[in-house]
């Protein structure tokens, strides 16, 4: 254990983000649990807050193997070795991103209500989540917040694999973690606590005060 709290995590990480105080910039969490975190590092640098949606698309009949992922901004992923292995037709590709198109909207207009989307033309964008195991839903996120008009993208995470902070150098501008065990395990050994959140706390983290 390395944090006591997602809470914890975000007070800490933002620390680590000093340097970008004053500068234009908007705090986007990845959700659902990348929202706390994300929540204490715009109170701590006095930025404004939102979500990055991002789905995988998963293989038909064997839905946990991600043949892609997508995000806003029409952004999308394709994994064309598990597209070839796994055969799967144009057909039946359009028809899972058609049904996780819908679902990220969906979920976009649960967690952000009436709030329109937080403008990046121009600004740095702080992808922030609770953690990286492989770093594949954090680049899709890179992708959909460049595709949105951000001018720098910065990715922020409180643990890490090394092998996923590697991965996100190439896609980011920076890439930002100051917890990198070798034997990561999962995202959830480096917290005490580290339950499942529901949408309300999330929605509720993302109301403004």
């Amino acid at each position: 254990m390395f944090y006591t709290s997602r809470a914890d995590a975000g007070r800490r990480l933002a620390a680590a983000l000093d340097h970008l105080r004053g500068t234009d910039l908007v705090v986007l969490g990845l959700p659902r649990g990348g929202v706390p975190v994300a929540f204490e590092i715009a109170a701590a640098l006095s930025a404004p807050l939102d979500v990055v949606l991002v789905r995988k698309l998963g293989v038909p009949w064997q839905p946990e193997l991600a043949m892609g992922a997508i995000g806003e901004g029409e952004s999308r992923v394709i994994n064309d070795d598990v597209l070839r292995i796994a055969r799967v037709s144009k057909t039946s590709l359009a028809m899972v991103e058609a049904k996780e198109r819908h679902e990220l909207e969906r979920r976009a207009r649960v967690l952000r209500g009436n709030k329109p989307r937080a403008s990046l033309r121009g600004r740095v964008a702080v992808l922030v989540d609770d953690g990286m195991a492989t770093g594949a839903t954090a680049a899709v996120a890179c992708q959909s917040v460049k595709k949105l008009g951000a001018a720098r993208v910065i990715v922020a995470v409180p643990v890490a694999a090394p092998e996923a902070v590697g991965r996100l150098r190439v896609t980011a501008d920076e890439v930002v973690c100051p917890y990198t065990p070798a034997d990561l395990g999962g995202v959830g050994n480096a917290y005490a606590d580290f339950h499942q959140l529901s949408d309300s706390e999330v929605t509720d983290l993302l109301t403004p005060r």
